[in-house]
């Protein structure tokens, strides 16, 4: 039924086709996913009684109460204080710079006795003189403003008397201001200096107010609060703060309680309320599906390959998805009336089989992660956990355990193998999860598990083989089973080839003997190789007397025509094999076997005989048009067919003999550059030699001579 989908799908370009599929698939997984991430909400209001008792959805982050914490563990920081001990010393010397600043008024002002023209200053000029050099410290220091009253006291005074003041108090004040001194002390220092100023027979009774003011005005902190420090430790004791949450599954308000106006705040808190806004959500899931299409889209988009495949492995892709979608949904549903972990049961290496056996490897290990993270999603428990690890996990172990035992052999007892291996995984998971868990299981869960982990790995096997044959024939894929049928005898083209070429017929087969035996040495399909040996001569069935192996007795017709003529008959079976085919329907494979198995090698025969008749001719014109063999399955029929015809001739073909031919050829062909575009190792290639060698060893064994 899905061939109509798929042919009208081929008419358009996979730009489009692409944008369009994801799009709608990206609609669709939405819609299947939604209800697994919308949550469930209450119609409740404050100060009224609680109908029943009701859990957190989610763990939410209680901002107010983590505010609350941080706003008390601030308050309680004790300042970071330093000491300077710069201060006393700094003071001190102002209180000296104010004494020297009213001395030299003083000695400015005293008339020298050798010079009478030096006129003495009146007490209002000395005093804006001082002024003037007190304004800068005034100005850095307006606690320190001397009154003109203060001045003219201290003008009063002889300069020794100044001295001796100057010095005491500049001693008091850095004696009293070398210690710690906050800002609660200040008044208990102050005190201290004015009761020294006091009892100091230095100063004089007349200034003595004025330097107590001076004095108490040059005490100052002397330890400070450090505001970076500070604030770095405030901020180092906030970050230590926890933050205050609540719990998922933790109860907010029971059955019959008072919903008071702190319960009202964390139900809203929580989105637990009916007038709250559910975009969130809504917005999250979308952002996952856009997320996932995008993976694939750009999957898609930077896959180097033709288009068509590329649209058969995007509708493959999407079709598979949907259908383990679908198989979570159930299980999901199924899951809600356990108490065990049911969704242990979904196949974790259905996708990835599936997705590698159909399109390839890289592809796989993207739609493993892809599902993995989906079924997180659609398969979680609980109080709206928004993803359960555990399936995360347990599925795409599961299915990169799938991906590297499968190998390159989709045959059907390797995927059974592979589905026991991933069965052996599971189990080592789930032992994994149990005791992570920490709880007690009896013997029934014990079981239970046991019992999933192995039919979760089986069922993904199984499900692979049943699943198979619909896709390959949906989307015109080439299996086991189609090629099976293609190497029947009865075959229409290949009792065309029999009946027609029945030397190319046998030549067939046997090639198809050693290119299968080589592929399976070297990991290749074996049977695809097998099967196109078969076809890959069918285009010699257009003239089949050109062709040695079909020439019983009569003569040779390239006896008779020029070089070129019997290159273009010789170059053009390759093609018209192609054409036959592709006209027939046949697998694209097999077209490809037949067009390719030349590569585009060089027909020595003809390029000699036409030199040899004085022709003027280069070596590219007697080549195949090729191209090279692009797979080592077309590459090693390539080589089996040479071997072949060339062991034929040989008149007594022993091992040595054809040890030396079989090397000759893929020497040859190698330093022709016939496999630059296929995958063959020099390895590969060794053993390919070894396999041919004893292939043909065994059919052209020695034998008895029987007696007439």
């Amino acid at each position: 039924m899905f061939k109509p989908v798929v042919k009208l799908f081929k008419s358009l370009k996979f730009k489009y086709l692409s944008l369009f599929v994801v799009i709608l698939a990206a609609i669709a997984l939405f819609s299947l996913m939604y209800g697994n991430v919308k949550q469930e909400t209450y119609e409740l209001h404050e100060f009224k009684i609680s109908p029943k008792t009701i859990r957190s959805l989610k763990t939410v982050e209680d901002t107010v109460k983590t505010e609350q914490e941080k706003r008390r563990i601030e308050a309680e920081v004790t300042p970071f204080y330093q000491f300077n001990e710069e201060i006393s010393k700094n003071r001190s010397a102002i209180a000296t710079q104010l004494f020297d600043i009213i001395i030299e008024a003083k000695q400015a002002n005293v008339p020298a006795p050798d010079d009478e023209s030096k006129i003495v200053k009146s007490r209002t000029d000395q005093i804006k003189e001082i002024r003037a050099k007190l304004s800068k410290l005034e100005e850095e220091e307006p606690g320190l403003r001397l009154t003109n009253e203060a001045i003219t006291s201290l003008l009063n005074e002889n300069i020794i008397e100044l001295r001796k003041m100057q010095r005491e108090v500049s001693t008091i004040i850095e004696e009293e201001l070398s210690k710690p001194i906050r800002s609660g002390d200040l008044s208990t220092v102050r005190y201290e200096v004015e009761r020294k100023l006091r009892l100091s027979e230095a100063i004089r009774p007349a200034v003595l107010q004025t330097l107590i003011t001076l004095g108490r005005s040059l005490v100052i902190e002397t330890e400070t609060i450090n505001k970076e420090l500070t604030n770095k430790r405030i901020e180092e004791e906030k970050n230590a703060v926890e933050s205050k949450r609540i719990l998922q599954g933790q109860v907010i308000v029971r059955e019959g309680q008072f919903i008071d106006s702190e319960i009202y705040r964390q139900l809203e808190l929580a989105g637990l309320l009916t007038n709250q806004s559910s975009f969130k959500p809504i917005v999250g899931l979308s952002l996952f599906v856009l997320f996932v299409s995008a993976i694939i889209y750009m999957h898609f988009l930077t896959w180097q390959e033709k288009n068509n495949k590329k649209k058969k492995s995007l509708l493959i892709v999407y079709s598979i998805f949907f259908i383990l979608a679908v198989m979570m949904k159930l299980i999901g549903l199924i899951d809600k009336e356990f108490d065990v972990q049911v969704a242990f049961l979904f196949p974790t290496a259905l996708a990835p089989l599936l997705v590698k056996l159909l399109t390839n490897e890289r592809l796989a290990f993207m739609m493993t992660i892809v599902t993995a993270a989906t079924a997180g999603i659609m398969l979680h428990e609980g109080y709206a956990s928004i993803m359960q690890m555990e399936i995360v996990l347990y599925i795409l172990f599961g299915g990169i355990v799938s991906i590297y035992v499968l190998g390159n052999n989709g045959r059907r007892s390797n995927i059974l193998r592979t589905s026991l291996a991933v069965a052996t995984s599971n189990i080592l998971f789930i032992g994994f999860y149990l005791l992570m868990t920490q709880s007690t299981y009896d013997l029934t869960e014990l079981i239970f598990y046991l019992i999933v982990a192995l039919t979760s790995g089986i069922v993904s096997g199984a499900l692979t083989i049943g699943l198979m044959p619909f896709f390959e024939s949906a989307f015109g894929l080439l299996s086991d089973m189609r090629l099976i049928e293609l190497s029947n005898p009865n075959h229409p083209l290949l009792k065309k080839v029999l009946t027609e070429t029945p030397g190319t017929y046998h030549h067939s087969v046997m090639v198809a003997n050693l290119a299968d035996a080589a592929c399976e040495s070297v990991g290749a399909n074996g049977l695809l190789a097998r099967v196109g040996s078969y076809y890959h001569d069918i285009g010699k069935t257009v003239r089949p007397n050109f062709f040695i192996e079909n020439q019983h007795g009569t003569s040779n017709p390239h006896d008779a025509l020029p070089p070129e003529k019997s290159r273009d008959i010789i170059i053009a079976h390759a093609t018209d094999g192609a054409d036959l085919l592709a006209k027939h329907r046949m697998p694209a494979e097999i077209v490809d076997i037949a067009r390719q198995h030349h590569g585009t090698s060089f027909l020595k025969f003809f390029f000699v005989k036409a030199k040899e008749l004085g022709q003027d001719v280069v070596e590219d014109d007697f080549r195949y048009p090729g191209p090279k063999p692009q797979t080592k399955e077309i590459a090693i029929i390539s080589i089996a067919d040479s071997v072949e015809a060339a062991v034929r001739s040989l008149k007594e073909p022993t091992p040595e003999k054809i040890s030396k031919l079989v090397k000759s050829i893929i020497a040859g062909k190698l330093n022709d550059g016939q496999f630059d575009e296929c995958d063959l190792s020099m390895n590969e290639l060794k053993k390919i030699e070894n396999v041919i060698c004893e292939t043909l060893n065994g059919i052209f064994h020695s034998r008895i001579e029987y007696p007439e």
